[in-house]
């Protein structure tokens, strides 16, 4: 995934599906500017999107709207899900368990359907065989249904009777250690982001627009996550899980520059409206021109 769609996803999910979920292309391309992205590099992207049924778009005049499909739209509201859960869940003591034997022809198939168990939080538990201890099962239907493997897949809902204890389970089918590093990484870089920030948003030192790519940023570097981290339920996780402390960094820090870069969002996103009515207000032969 290049950087550029990447980062409309971030914007989609984070600004553009609580406004109505439909933006101008001219107002994203105005967005992902502030970032260092071309209009070419945006219209690519947005391309590819389209192709991979992300989103669609309609004509209005000669202007071009884009807004998330029903699958965009359902990946957008479960990654937001994850992304403000603050603290992980309570585990009912049973385990999903996906096993498949799919053939050769259909690797493709196959390769996608391990991407896919991935970012829902499924472990490799061995050769063939993902595990979950949460309730996955809608997601499991779903992607059954939607690469068409009902032939080659079983699914159980089970309890773990031993001989080890349910986290050994665990280390066999996450990498924990390494999991915990990244956001120890996250934490070191940010905690100290976050309180410069707050000192400059004090002192009048930052603006609008500034807010607006740091709190982008932010939640692009944090929704990596999504795809390392299972989301596990505490009664699994170390006693000392530096994931709850990223949590919480990422809430504070996040609410900090919400407001601003709303408001920044909210100017872009507004100012077609603007140029619109300015249109009719031209036809109308109402333009300032025409006055003294």
């Amino acid at each position: 995934m290049s950087n550029t769609q990447s980062m409309i996803f971030t914007i989609y999910g984070d600004y553009i599906r609580h406004y109505g979920n439909k933006i101008w292309i001219g107002s994203l391309i105005r967005l992902l500017k502030e970032f260092g992205h071309n209009e070419q590099s945006v219209r690519v992207a947005v391309s590819r999107m389209m192709k991979q049924g992300w989103i669609d778009s309609e004509k209005k005049g000669n202007k071009s709207y884009y807004f998330l499909t029903s699958r965009g739209e359902a990946r957008m509201e479960e990654a937001a899900i994850r992304i403000f859960k603050m603290m992980p869940n309570e585990w009912d003591g049973k385990w999903r368990m996906l096993m498949y034997t799919i053939p050769e022809e259909k690797r493709q198939i196959r390769d996608e359907l391990r991407k896919e168990l991935l970012w829902s939080g499924f472990g490799s538990f061995s050769n063939g065989c993902w595990i979950s201890p949460n309730n996955l099962e809608k997601e499991v239907e779903y992607l059954i249904e939607k690469y068409d493997i009902q032939n080659y897949v079983d699914f159980f809902v089970s309890e773990y009777k031993g001989p080890q204890a349910n986290r050994t389970l665990v280390e066999k089918s996450w990498h924990l250690q390494e999991l915990e590093g990244k956001y120890q990484a996250f934490i070191s870089t940010y905690s100290k982001q976050y309180i410069v920030h707050q000192s400059m948003m004090n002192s009048g030192q930052m603006t609008d627009a500034e807010c607006f790519v740091e709190r982008t940023k932010l939640v692009h570097e944090y929704r990596k996550f999504l795809f390392t981290d299972p989301g596990l339920p505490k009664e699994l996780l170390p006693e000392i899980w530096s994931g709850n402390h990223a949590a919480l960094l990422f809430e504070q820090y996040y609410k900090l520059l919400a407001p601003p870069a709303s408001h920044f969002f909210e100017e872009v996103f507004q100012e077609e409206n603007d140029m619109r009515q300015k249109d009719r207000e031209y036809d109308a032969g109402d333009h300032p021109l025409f006055n003294d």
